[in-house]
Protein backbone atom coordinates (compact mmCIF):
# COMPACT_ATOMS: atom_id res chain seq x y z
CA UNK A 1 0.00 0.00 0.00
CA UNK A 2 1.47 3.58 -0.77
CA UNK A 3 1.26 6.27 1.79
CA UNK A 4 0.25 9.51 0.58
CA UNK A 5 0.98 12.09 3.32
CA UNK A 6 -0.61 15.79 2.26
CA UNK A 7 0.12 19.09 3.83
CA UNK A 8 -2.80 21.00 4.90
CA UNK A 9 -2.10 24.84 4.88
CA UNK A 10 -3.02 27.87 3.79
CA UNK A 11 -1.41 27.80 0.39
CA UNK A 12 -3.25 24.25 -0.91
CA UNK A 13 -6.70 23.49 -1.86
CA UNK A 14 -8.28 22.31 1.68
CA UNK A 15 -11.28 21.77 0.57
CA UNK A 16 -9.88 18.82 -2.07
CA UNK A 17 -7.64 17.15 0.48
CA UNK A 18 -10.24 17.08 3.05
CA UNK A 19 -12.82 15.61 0.54
CA UNK A 20 -10.07 12.92 -0.30
CA UNK A 21 -9.86 11.77 3.23
CA UNK A 22 -13.63 11.74 3.85
CA UNK A 23 -14.11 9.33 0.74
CA UNK A 24 -11.21 7.17 2.63
CA UNK A 25 -13.04 7.42 5.42
CA UNK A 26 -16.74 6.32 3.92
CA UNK A 27 -14.39 3.94 1.85
CA UNK A 28 -14.12 2.11 5.06
CA UNK A 29 -10.43 2.79 4.81
CA UNK A 30 -8.22 4.79 7.74
CA UNK A 31 -6.74 7.87 7.91
CA UNK A 32 -4.29 9.64 10.38
CA UNK A 33 -4.66 13.19 11.07
CA UNK A 34 -3.43 15.93 13.71
CA UNK A 35 -5.23 16.64 16.80
CA UNK A 36 -4.03 19.13 19.75
CA UNK A 37 -2.60 16.22 21.55
CA UNK A 38 -1.02 13.86 19.10
CA UNK A 39 -1.51 12.57 15.41
CA UNK A 40 -4.82 10.03 15.35
CA UNK A 41 -5.43 7.09 13.08
CA UNK A 42 -8.56 7.28 12.53
CA UNK A 43 -11.77 5.19 11.06
CA UNK A 44 -15.51 5.10 10.67
CA UNK A 45 -16.37 4.32 14.53
CA UNK A 46 -19.69 2.19 13.31
CA UNK A 47 -17.99 0.55 10.79
CA UNK A 48 -16.63 -2.76 12.26
CA UNK A 49 -13.99 -4.07 9.30
CA UNK A 50 -12.86 -0.22 9.28
CA UNK A 51 -12.23 0.16 12.67
CA UNK A 52 -10.15 -3.43 12.66
CA UNK A 53 -8.05 -1.93 10.34
CA UNK A 54 -6.63 0.43 12.82
CA UNK A 55 -5.68 -2.37 15.23
CA UNK A 56 -4.09 -4.19 12.71
CA UNK A 57 -1.98 -1.03 11.30
CA UNK A 58 -1.02 -0.27 14.24
CA UNK A 59 -0.28 -3.88 16.09
CA UNK A 60 -2.66 -3.18 18.95
CA UNK A 61 -4.12 -5.94 21.40
CA UNK A 62 -8.01 -6.03 20.41
CA UNK A 63 -8.85 -5.68 24.28
CA UNK A 64 -7.40 -2.25 24.47
CA UNK A 65 -10.32 0.16 23.70
CA UNK A 66 -10.54 3.09 21.30
CA UNK A 67 -11.54 6.70 21.62
CA UNK A 68 -14.44 8.47 19.47
CA UNK A 69 -14.06 11.52 17.78
CA UNK A 70 -17.04 13.93 17.33
CA UNK A 71 -17.74 17.37 16.14
CA UNK A 72 -20.12 18.52 17.73
CA UNK A 73 -21.70 18.58 21.06
CA UNK A 74 -25.25 17.41 19.96
CA UNK A 75 -23.45 13.83 18.84
CA UNK A 76 -23.00 12.70 22.26
CA UNK A 77 -26.61 11.38 22.86
CA UNK A 78 -26.89 9.68 19.28
CA UNK A 79 -23.80 6.81 21.25
CA UNK A 80 -24.45 6.86 24.52
CA UNK A 81 -27.71 6.12 27.18
CA UNK A 82 -27.29 9.19 29.22
CA UNK A 83 -25.10 12.22 30.02
CA UNK A 84 -24.21 13.20 33.53
CA UNK A 85 -25.16 16.31 34.76
CA UNK A 86 -20.86 16.46 35.52
CA UNK A 87 -20.48 15.10 32.23
CA UNK A 88 -22.44 17.77 30.61
CA UNK A 89 -20.62 20.34 33.30
CA UNK A 90 -17.15 19.32 32.14
CA UNK A 91 -18.22 19.17 28.13
CA UNK A 92 -19.34 22.91 28.65
CA UNK A 93 -16.00 23.52 29.97
CA UNK A 94 -13.41 21.62 27.99
CA UNK A 95 -14.84 20.87 24.62
CA UNK A 96 -13.52 21.14 22.32
CA UNK A 97 -10.15 19.95 24.00
CA UNK A 98 -8.12 17.33 25.48
CA UNK A 99 -10.76 15.90 27.74
CA UNK A 100 -12.13 12.22 27.18
CA UNK A 101 -15.49 11.31 28.68
CA UNK A 102 -16.16 8.08 28.95
CA UNK A 103 -20.22 7.15 29.63
CA UNK A 104 -22.44 4.06 29.31
CA UNK A 105 -22.44 3.43 25.55
CA UNK A 106 -25.82 2.92 23.39
CA UNK A 107 -26.42 -0.95 22.60
CA UNK A 108 -25.66 -2.13 18.75
CA UNK A 109 -24.85 1.56 17.31
CA UNK A 110 -20.88 1.49 17.80
CA UNK A 111 -17.85 -0.88 16.38
CA UNK A 112 -17.68 -3.92 18.48
CA UNK A 113 -14.23 -3.31 18.15
CA UNK A 114 -14.18 0.38 19.32
CA UNK A 115 -15.39 -0.67 23.14
CA UNK A 116 -13.81 -3.80 23.17
CA UNK A 117 -16.48 -5.54 24.34
CA UNK A 118 -17.07 -2.91 27.53
CA UNK A 119 -20.67 -1.27 28.03
CA UNK A 120 -18.79 2.17 27.90
CA UNK A 121 -17.47 4.33 25.33
CA UNK A 122 -15.29 7.47 25.61
CA UNK A 123 -15.83 10.33 23.82
CA UNK A 124 -13.97 13.56 22.70
CA UNK A 125 -14.39 16.65 20.75
CA UNK A 126 -10.67 17.63 19.69
CA UNK A 127 -9.57 21.13 19.97
CA UNK A 128 -7.62 21.33 16.29
CA UNK A 129 -9.02 23.34 12.64
CA UNK A 130 -8.03 19.89 10.87
CA UNK A 131 -9.23 17.33 12.95
CA UNK A 132 -12.93 19.19 13.35
CA UNK A 133 -12.90 20.35 9.99
CA UNK A 134 -13.00 16.35 9.10
CA UNK A 135 -15.16 15.57 11.38
CA UNK A 136 -17.61 18.32 10.45
CA UNK A 137 -17.37 16.99 6.60
CA UNK A 138 -17.45 13.46 7.42
CA UNK A 139 -20.58 13.95 9.87
CA UNK A 140 -20.15 10.53 11.17
CA UNK A 141 -17.82 9.43 14.59
CA UNK A 142 -14.20 8.29 14.30
CA UNK A 143 -12.35 6.13 16.53
CA UNK A 144 -8.93 6.98 16.74
CA UNK A 145 -6.26 5.76 19.06
CA UNK A 146 -2.55 7.51 18.35
CA UNK A 147 -1.02 6.96 14.98
CA UNK A 148 1.70 4.80 15.85
CA UNK A 149 3.27 1.14 15.87
CA UNK A 150 1.07 0.17 19.81
CA UNK A 151 3.91 0.37 22.58
CA UNK A 152 5.50 3.30 20.38
CA UNK A 153 6.10 6.95 21.49
CA UNK A 154 2.92 8.53 20.06
CA UNK A 155 3.51 10.76 17.07
CA UNK A 156 3.25 14.82 17.30
CA UNK A 157 4.75 15.04 13.94
CA UNK A 158 3.19 13.87 10.65
CA UNK A 159 6.61 12.44 10.10
CA UNK A 160 6.62 10.36 13.14
CA UNK A 161 3.68 8.81 11.73
CA UNK A 162 4.95 8.02 8.45
CA UNK A 163 8.27 6.64 10.29
CA UNK A 164 5.64 3.82 11.88
CA UNK A 165 2.97 3.65 9.59
CA UNK A 166 4.51 3.92 5.83
CA UNK A 167 2.82 0.86 3.28
CA UNK A 168 0.44 0.14 6.24
CA UNK A 169 -2.06 3.54 5.81
CA UNK A 170 -3.47 4.69 2.58
CA UNK A 171 -3.45 8.83 3.78
CA UNK A 172 -1.69 11.04 6.77
CA UNK A 173 -3.22 14.36 6.86
CA UNK A 174 -0.20 16.53 7.81
CA UNK A 175 -1.34 19.73 10.32
CA UNK A 176 2.05 20.37 11.61
CA UNK A 177 3.25 19.40 15.08
CA UNK A 178 0.69 19.04 17.52
CA UNK A 179 0.40 21.42 20.71
CA UNK A 180 -0.15 19.29 23.92
CA UNK A 181 2.32 16.57 23.18
CA UNK A 182 0.52 14.30 24.85
CA UNK A 183 -2.67 11.97 24.98
CA UNK A 184 -5.87 13.35 26.37
CA UNK A 185 -7.08 13.22 29.70
CA UNK A 186 -9.94 10.29 30.05
CA UNK A 187 -12.04 10.42 32.78
CA UNK A 188 -14.64 8.02 33.84
CA UNK A 189 -18.26 9.73 34.96
CA UNK A 190 -19.99 6.58 34.73
CA UNK A 191 -19.01 6.39 39.15
CA UNK A 192 -19.49 8.84 41.62
CA UNK A 193 -16.88 10.14 42.20
CA UNK A 194 -15.69 10.49 38.92
CA UNK A 195 -11.83 8.73 38.38
CA UNK A 196 -9.06 10.08 35.77
CA UNK A 197 -8.11 6.59 34.02
CA UNK A 198 -5.29 8.84 32.61
CA UNK A 199 -3.86 11.94 33.09
CA UNK A 200 -3.40 14.41 30.37
CA UNK A 201 -3.09 18.03 29.62
CA UNK A 202 -6.81 18.96 31.40
CA UNK A 203 -5.13 18.05 35.06
CA UNK A 204 -7.09 16.64 38.20
CA UNK A 205 -7.46 20.19 39.56
CA UNK A 206 -8.83 21.84 37.05
CA UNK A 207 -11.72 19.25 36.66
CA UNK A 208 -12.08 19.32 40.28
CA UNK A 209 -12.32 22.88 40.27
CA UNK A 210 -15.84 22.62 38.15
CA UNK A 211 -17.28 19.47 39.49
CA UNK A 212 -15.48 18.58 43.05
CA UNK A 213 -14.13 15.28 44.23
CA UNK A 214 -12.17 13.06 41.55
CA UNK A 215 -10.24 10.43 42.23
CA UNK A 216 -6.97 10.23 40.29
CA UNK A 217 -5.14 6.64 40.90
CA UNK A 218 -1.21 5.87 40.99
CA UNK A 219 0.65 4.30 38.07
CA UNK A 220 0.90 1.52 40.07
CA UNK A 221 -2.25 1.34 40.94
CA UNK A 222 -4.03 1.56 37.12
CA UNK A 223 -2.19 -1.78 36.30
CA UNK A 224 -5.07 -3.77 35.14
CA UNK A 225 -5.02 -7.72 34.13
CA UNK A 226 -8.59 -7.44 32.24
CA UNK A 227 -10.08 -5.35 29.65
CA UNK A 228 -8.96 -2.45 30.91
CA UNK A 229 -11.52 1.11 29.99
CA UNK A 230 -9.45 3.91 28.67
CA UNK A 231 -6.17 2.96 26.29
CA UNK A 232 -3.10 3.60 27.89
CA UNK A 233 -4.22 1.86 31.22
CA UNK A 234 -2.86 -1.91 30.80
CA UNK A 235 0.37 -2.33 28.14
CA UNK A 236 3.68 -0.89 28.36
CA UNK A 237 3.36 2.25 25.90
CA UNK A 238 5.47 5.52 24.76
CA UNK A 239 8.83 3.26 24.69
CA UNK A 240 11.68 3.75 21.98
CA UNK A 241 13.91 1.26 21.23
CA UNK A 242 16.22 1.12 23.84
CA UNK A 243 15.39 0.79 27.53
CA UNK A 244 14.38 3.67 29.31
CA UNK A 245 14.90 4.52 33.30
CA UNK A 246 13.68 6.80 35.20
CA UNK A 247 16.02 8.58 37.56
CA UNK A 248 15.34 11.44 40.23
CA UNK A 249 16.12 14.94 39.06
CA UNK A 250 19.11 15.30 41.03
CA UNK A 251 22.87 16.14 39.38
CA UNK A 252 24.96 13.81 41.95
CA UNK A 253 22.98 11.00 41.11
CA UNK A 254 22.27 11.78 37.60
CA UNK A 255 26.12 11.70 37.41
CA UNK A 256 27.21 9.11 39.26
CA UNK A 257 24.64 7.12 37.48
CA UNK A 258 26.06 8.15 33.74
CA UNK A 259 29.09 7.04 35.13
CA UNK A 260 28.48 3.75 36.12
CA UNK A 261 26.46 2.80 33.10
CA UNK A 262 29.61 4.22 30.61
CA UNK A 263 32.11 2.00 32.94
CA UNK A 264 29.22 -1.07 31.62
CA UNK A 265 29.95 -0.39 28.00
CA UNK A 266 26.70 1.49 27.70
CA UNK A 267 26.00 4.70 25.42
CA UNK A 268 24.00 6.73 27.53
CA UNK A 269 21.02 8.80 26.44
CA UNK A 270 19.26 11.05 29.08
CA UNK A 271 16.54 13.43 29.11
CA UNK A 272 16.31 16.45 31.52
CA UNK A 273 15.83 20.03 32.33
CA UNK A 274 18.01 22.22 29.96
CA UNK A 275 20.46 23.02 32.71
CA UNK A 276 22.25 19.47 32.89
CA UNK A 277 23.77 19.72 29.33
CA UNK A 278 27.06 20.16 30.98
CA UNK A 279 26.83 16.19 31.63
CA UNK A 280 28.86 13.51 30.29
CA UNK A 281 25.82 11.92 28.64
CA UNK A 282 26.62 10.61 24.99
CA UNK A 283 23.29 12.16 23.84
CA UNK A 284 21.11 14.96 25.47
CA UNK A 285 17.82 16.01 24.59
CA UNK A 286 16.75 18.62 26.67
CA UNK A 287 12.92 18.93 27.95
CA UNK A 288 13.15 22.46 27.96
CA UNK A 289 13.52 24.60 31.13
CA UNK A 290 13.04 23.48 35.12
CA UNK A 291 9.48 24.22 35.70
CA UNK A 292 8.01 24.14 32.42
CA UNK A 293 6.05 21.33 32.29
CA UNK A 294 3.66 22.37 29.22
CA UNK A 295 7.06 22.43 27.10
CA UNK A 296 8.37 19.25 28.86
CA UNK A 297 5.15 17.40 27.29
CA UNK A 298 5.04 19.07 24.36
CA UNK A 299 8.96 17.77 23.81
CA UNK A 300 8.92 14.45 25.14
CA UNK A 301 7.30 11.81 23.01
CA UNK A 302 9.45 14.07 19.98
CA UNK A 303 12.59 13.05 22.53
CA UNK A 304 12.28 9.53 23.22
CA UNK A 305 11.85 9.19 18.99
CA UNK A 306 14.67 11.21 18.74
CA UNK A 307 16.38 8.30 20.57
CA UNK A 308 16.18 5.96 18.05
CA UNK A 309 18.06 7.60 15.72
CA UNK A 310 21.33 7.36 17.85
CA UNK A 311 22.93 4.36 18.78
CA UNK A 312 22.32 5.11 22.90
CA UNK A 313 21.92 1.46 24.09
CA UNK A 314 20.03 2.84 27.58
CA UNK A 315 18.40 6.13 27.89
CA UNK A 316 17.64 7.74 31.23
CA UNK A 317 14.53 10.16 31.82
CA UNK A 318 14.64 12.64 35.16
CA UNK A 319 11.17 13.02 37.33
CA UNK A 320 9.13 15.77 37.69
CA UNK A 321 6.34 16.12 40.73
CA UNK A 322 2.76 14.82 40.24
CA UNK A 323 1.21 18.49 40.46
CA UNK A 324 -0.98 19.55 37.38
CA UNK A 325 0.14 18.49 33.98
CA UNK A 326 3.02 16.55 35.56
CA UNK A 327 0.95 14.00 36.36
CA UNK A 328 0.45 12.83 33.10
CA UNK A 329 3.82 13.40 32.33
CA UNK A 330 4.45 11.05 35.11
CA UNK A 331 2.26 8.50 33.85
CA UNK A 332 3.52 8.52 30.38
CA UNK A 333 7.63 7.82 31.69
CA UNK A 334 6.48 4.86 33.99
CA UNK A 335 5.07 3.52 31.04
CA UNK A 336 7.93 4.01 28.55
CA UNK A 337 10.12 2.56 31.77
CA UNK A 338 7.85 0.01 32.79
CA UNK A 339 8.47 0.96 36.23
CA UNK A 340 12.00 1.21 35.89
CA UNK A 341 13.74 3.05 38.16
CA UNK A 342 18.09 3.54 38.14
CA UNK A 343 18.67 3.79 41.62
CA UNK A 344 15.93 4.31 44.65
CA UNK A 345 12.69 6.36 43.39
CA UNK A 346 11.87 9.12 45.74
CA UNK A 347 8.14 8.70 46.99
CA UNK A 348 7.17 11.84 45.91
CA UNK A 349 7.33 11.48 42.58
Amino acid sequence: METIQLTVDKNVDKEKIYSQAVDLLNQGEVVAFPTETVYGLGAVATNDEAVKKIYEAKGRPSDNPLIVHIGTIEEVTDFVEEIPEKAKTLMERFWPGPLTLIMKAKKDVLAKSVTAGLSTVGLRMPDHEVALTLLRMLKKPVAAPSANRSGKPSPTKAEHVYEDLQGRIPLILDGGTTGIGIESTVIDVTVNPPVILRPGGVTKEMIEKEIGEVIEPTPKEQQLESTPKAPGMKYTHYAPDAPVYLIENNRERIERAIDELKREGHKVALLAPSKFSSTTADYFFPYGEEEDKEQMAAKLYDDLRACDKTDASIILATTTTTEGVGAAIMNRLHKAAGGKWYGTPNTTT
